[in-house]
């Protein structure tokens, strides 16, 4: 009973930042986001009789912590219930970007994990299902299942999940991840998500989102690329402002995300369509059309702090490999 899943991760246009139940992970509003086609997560699941206990295994240097390892169980768990079996499972997982970095590495793993782990066990879902089954792993994972352009309805635990408004192939977008720190976060998402109840501004944010939902629907329909980053932009400040004014105060951005925001509105004053959104991290996503790819690649080789660049194009959602990791 083996099974290996490729999912990708996914840039969020309009974050989820907030919850309405912690456990079933049901987000406090919908959101919208692109599949990456080169931030990508490849997830093996092997359920054995002859296993006595569930071993993980990230085949990264560092590996996985306590805590993580403790997460992807209570994920096979819930898989499990599923099939109705209590039968030990053998993982390993491999990202070709940096984990807990505000990169959506969690999206890709969980959708993965969850895609992987039904397959194993002979489970006949739906995508619908399997991406109520993702978001209960890590919210954000059921907006990798679904192709291209996805969006993530909010509601109750049956009401809540992915499906795509648009195929990968729709538009030529681009996303060009710049990497300006490829350590882990101290806080992660899951921790941020608790307090953001403390920040007087989280229920202001929540009152703007429906507009922006109904915006950036329009800007994909019409491929309004104007639009589409005008309101990006402005949901990643917003969640970002949230972020800063919790209890305890979430500062993500180091000195070389700074810059590059700065640059990127340099950029656009100089006749460089692009735009920037951050998630739950320091690294930087610039969002451009495919013809402006090669000014913005250029241009960010100017920028001091940059690590790496990661160029994304729409990707297809989670899907089901033949090359095992073991």
């Amino acid at each position: 009973m083996k099974a290996t899943a490729v999912a990708p991760a996914n840039i969020a246009f309009i974050k989820y930042w907030g919850r309405t139940d912690a456990a079933l992970r049901l987000p406090a509003n919908a959101s919208i986001s692109m599949n990456l086609s080169a931030s990508i997560t490849t997830t093996t699941v092997e359920f054995s009789d002859a296993l006595s206990q569930d071993t993980i295994e990230l085949l990264e240097p560092g590996g996985f912590s306590e805590k993580e390892i403790r997460r992807v169980v209570r994920q096979l768990d819930v898989v499990r219930n599923k099939a109705r079996t209590r039968v030990f499972a053998r993982v390993a997982t491999k990202n070709t970007f940096p984990k807990s970095t505000g990169a959506a590495s969690s999206a890709s793993g969980f959708a993965a994990l969850t895609v992987a782990a039904a397959s194993a066990l002979g489970l006949s879902l739906s995508e619908k299902e399997l991406t109520i089954l993702a978001r209960v792993g890590s919210g954000s994972a059921c907006r990798s299942i679904p192709d291209g352009f996805v969006k993530w309805e909010g509601g109750d635990s049956a009401s809540s999940f992915a499906h795509s408004l648009y195929p990968a192939s729709y538009w030529d977008i681009r996303d060009v991840l710049a990497i300006v720190g490829s350590t882990g976060k101290d806080v992660s998402s899951t921790a941020g998500h608790d307090s953001v109840r403390t920040s007087p501004y989280f229920l202001r944010r929540l009152d703007a989102v429906a507009g922006r939902i109904t915006r950036i629907e329009q800007a994909l329909k019409d491929k309004n690329f104007q639009m589409l980053g005008t309101v990006i932009e402005e949901d990643c400040l917003d969640m970002h402002h949230v972020m800063q004014t919790q209890v305890p105060p979430l500062l993500y951005w180091s000195d070389a995300t700074r810059m590059l925001m700065d640059a990127v509105r340099n950029w656009r004053t100089n006749g460089i369509p692009v735009y920037f959104t951050i998630d739950a991290g320091p690294n930087v996503h610039l969002i451009c059309e495919g013809k402006d790819e090669d000014r913005v690649l250029d241009a960010i080789k100017a920028v001091s702090g940059v690590e790496n660049v990661i160029l994304n194009k729409p990707a297809g959602g989670a899907r089901i490999s033949t090359k095992h990791l073991f």
